[in-house]
């Protein structure tokens, strides 16, 4: 598909947009000598975990516990992220750790 000068100028403008909309717009809406609404708060405090437990189930959604490996490479990849970030308290340490425990396990010992 080729897009034509104007085409490509519309679409990088709507992208730097709606790039600059969202910087811009939590500044907008709640500049720094106001107090912040109690309800951002709120969901400032609740969301993360809410989102890493969804990222979890989601994750864990096609685990199949009656397979040859019965879900361990998940157990253990998830036991090496936990005591990764209680021992290091390194979100990206934890997630390259299970992830590369995940597939060690799933492409050597479990294949």
């Amino acid at each position: 598909m080729y897009l034509t000068n104007l085409q490509t100028i519309g679409i990088i403008l709507a992208i730097a947009a709606g790039t600059m909309i969202t910087r811009f717009l939590p500044f907008i809406l709640f500049p720094e000598n106001k107090e912040t609404p109690k309800i951002v708060t709120y969901l400032g405090i609740v969301l993360p975990p809410a989102m890493m437990g969804l990222l979890v189930i989601y994750c864990l959604r096609n685990t199949n516990l009656f397979s040859n490996a019965h879900g361990l490479p998940e157990i253990l990849a998830i036991l090496v992220i936990i005591l990764l970030h209680h021992y290091k308290n390194n979100v990206l340490l934890s997630i390259a750790g299970g992830t590369l425990t995940y597939m060690f396990l799933i492409q050597m010992i479990f294949n």
